[in-house]
């Protein structure tokens, strides 16, 4: 209905029905405008218990791997797990932000490598899964496989500690693309100990899992350490060898000499009864 409409049928009615009318229809917008602040209150009581509605942004963590410069003491495939971690700790998504990120912590030799073949092709390196093999093929020593192997079954404790051993056995497993059976590490492991208390009580044992011999191990060294310690402590200092002959005490020389001529003065000889005889 429009406003002429309205007009005709409120001119219609007497002056009583008209205000009746006008007093009916505010009323009736005056309940729907407090019914919309009621719903915008609720909603703004929603929001201040349950936090802001928007979804927040999970925090990077900038976690810091190591460079990988080329060298034999480097293990690509170590890296790579560190480079996995990184990525999935940052939030880094996309194959291009991942692979610069890659090409970021290369250094030396590496680094040298791969700018080539980006200068070379832009698109050189597509994805990291790409990436991972190429830089596999170029920059991994050769026979990197069976040189672990070997390392790691001539590995001997030697003049390390037990906890220094261990880590080097760790690095050098972990090396190898095909893990060695549990089995045969723990024979390396024991084999490789040195000649001793330690290594005997290892073979009294029966271990199933390599931890429960690195722990039983460093148990037993850390038991004979700390009573070899204790012991020490009782022990006699030893006495200094100088090398050269012993000092002589000249004043005690003449307190001796002086007691043995006064017991002579006063003695009594024995056959004759004479003093000083």
């Amino acid at each position: 209905m429009g406003e002429p409409d309205i007009s005709g049928i409120l001119e219609s009615l007497s002056r009583d029905q008209q205000h009746a009318a006008i007093t009916k229809f505010l009323q009736r917008e005056l309940a729907v405008e407090r019914q919309k602040i009621d719903l915008l209150q609720q909603q703004g009581s929603h929001q201040s218990m349950g936090g802001p509605s928007h979804t927040r942004r999970p925090e990077n963590l900038k976690t810091d791997i190591s460079r990988y410069k080329r060298t034999d003491e480097d293990s690509l495939l170590r890296w790579f797990v560190e480079l996995y971690d990184a990525n999935w700790a940052r939030h880094i998504e996309g194959d291009e932000m991942k692979v610069t990120f890659a090409l970021s912590n290369l250094i030396r030799r590496a680094k040298t490598w791969a700018l080539g073949l980006k200068l070379h092709d832009p698109n050189w390196f597509e994805s990291l899964d790409i990436f991972k093999p190429r830089l596999k093929e170029t920059l991994m020593p050769p026979r990197a496989e069976f040189r672990a192997r070997s390392a790691l079954l001539r590995l001997k404790q030697g003049k390390r500690g037990v906890h220094a051993y261990v880590q080097n056995l760790r690095f050098t497993s972990s090396v190898t693309k095909n893990r060695v059976n549990g089995h045969t590490l723990i024979n390396v492991f024991i084999y490789g100990l040195v000649d001793g208390p330690v290594k005997t009580y290892m073979f009294q044992e029966d271990f199933h899992t390599l931890e429960k011999a690195i722990a039983y191990a460093e148990q037993e060294d850390f038991s004979l350490r700390q009573s070899q310690t204790n012991s020490s402590n009782y022990r006699p200092t030893r006495r200094q060898e100088t090398g050269g002959p012993e000092p002589m005490d000249f004043c005690y020389i003449e307190i001796e000499n002086f007691r043995s001529l006064s017991h002579k003065r006063t003695a009594r000889c024995h056959r004759f009864q004479k003093i000083g005889h």
